[in-house]
């Protein structure tokens, strides 16, 4: 389970996981998203740097948010029947960064009300096991898109364009590298929502986009951003890519932009950020997933912008392009209770590889799995009662 930085709602996956020798298998039995009701992302959104807010708001958010995730968790048995183990993410509130390292990390969502509701142990707080180590914490999908692409031959890469674009290079012999590039639909949404223009929050089917007309001379302001030039691994989030970022770099271009030129330029600034690192890594096949895979403007620009890449989504491994987040953390979870470690060192920076996460038992107590003495080497998805997609 997981909301990610765009703050609309919680993606569940349901995944079995099977270990044969070093090769892992799952079979995704259900993928859903539940939208956050109005209320509660209104109060999240008004929570989130750069505003300020008081610690009786940080608990009752905290205690919201997990109840919410309960709900969504329960909606899941009820369709598809007990489950053996939950790993909440939660949801991202703050990531705290000071020039090219991770502080810390705080997530939003008692895993007590999960366990509780649904009967079940619950992995989550999984991110700071790695900072401690001196990574940052992101991105952990990273682990499950090296096992995902380890057949694939030369350079693939998986890239997901949630509120934030992140991407998974792997390079047959040589260590992974992973990383958060920039803002894939934060900025975007952060214009949208602001100019009041829908009820969606967001630019649907990328048509603002569309409308408006790229200005070059914002776009070298916001291209012109330190934290690009950091090198890998980094991370990021809304923390410095929000609505006040964009005001600010709208300021020092001196441009006056009605709001679908705006959207327009910051939807070409994902596009530009992402081609210009995939570029020089000179990538032969590219596994898409996440919201931004559905905005056409996005993906038409990557596919000019790259045309000697293979781009295809992430459906064709057997991760649903909604879900495939929600299923790395079901895969975070299995290696927890089997004692596996879940992080790749030379992706999150570092020292070493963690097994991730707090384990909250369910209401009667607590019984792991036989421990796992190695780390899986593959992995291979298909959806119930099919082959792969």
């Amino acid at each position: 389970m997981i909301s990610g930085t765009s703050h609309d709602g919680i993606d569940v996956a349901v995944v079995d996981f099977d270990m044969v020798d070093d090769h892992l298998s799952g079979i995704v039995r259900h993928t859903a998203t539940t939208p956050y009701l109005g209320p509660l992302r209104q109060r999240l959104k008004a929570a989130l740097s750069p505003a300020a807010t008081t610690l009786a708001e940080v608990c009752e958010l905290d205690t919201l948010i997990g109840q919410a995730f309960a709900d969504a968790a329960q909606a899941v048995v009820e369709e598809v029947g007990p489950i053996d183990l939950v790993c909440s993410h939660g949801q991202t509130v703050f990531h705290w960064v000071e020039g090219a390292r991770a502080l810390g990390t705080l997530q939003f969502g008692q895993p007590a009300w999960i366990a509780e509701r649904i009967g079940a142990p619950v992995v989550a707080d999984v991110r700071i096991r790695d900072i401690v180590r001196g990574g940052q914490g992101a991105p952990l999908v990273s682990f499950m898109d090296a096992l995902l692409l380890a057949g694939f031959p030369g350079r693939s890469a998986a890239l997901n364009l949630g509120g934030i674009s992140n991407v998974t290079i792997v390079r047959a012999g040589v260590d992974s590298i992973a990383y958060d590039i920039g803002p894939a639909n934060a900025l975007i949404d952060a214009a949208v929502v602001a100019a009041g223009v829908n009820a969606l929050g967001y630019d649907a089917d990328g048509a603002l986009a569309l409308a408006g007309r790229i200005d070059e001379t914002l776009l070298a302001v916001l291209l012109d951003e330190p934290y690009y030039a950091l090198p890998a691994p980094r991370s990021t989030g809304k923390e410095l890519f929000n609505l006040r970022y964009v005001e600010d770099a709208v300021a020092r271009a001196g441009v006056t932009l009605d709001t679908p030129a705006l959207v327009a330029t910051l939807t070409e600034l994902t596009v530009r950020t992402i081609a210009r690192d995939l570029a020089a890594m000179e990538i032969g096949t590219l596994i898409v997933s996440g919201g931004g895979f559905r905005n056409p403007v996005i993906m038409a620009g990557l596919n000019r912008a790259l045309p000697k890449v293979q781009i295809l989504p992430s459906d064709e491994l057997g991760a649903p392009s909604d879900g495939k987040e929600a299923i790395a953390f079901a895969l975070i979870g299995w290696c927890t209770v089997h004692g596996v470690p879940s992080t790749i060192p030379h992706c999150t920076g570092a020292r070493a590889a963690s097994v991730l996460g707090s384990i909250t038992p369910g209401p009667g107590g607590l019984l792991l799995p036989t421990p796992i003495a190695r780390t899986p080497l593959s992995l291979a998805l298909s959806v119930e009662g099919g082959a792969k997609l």
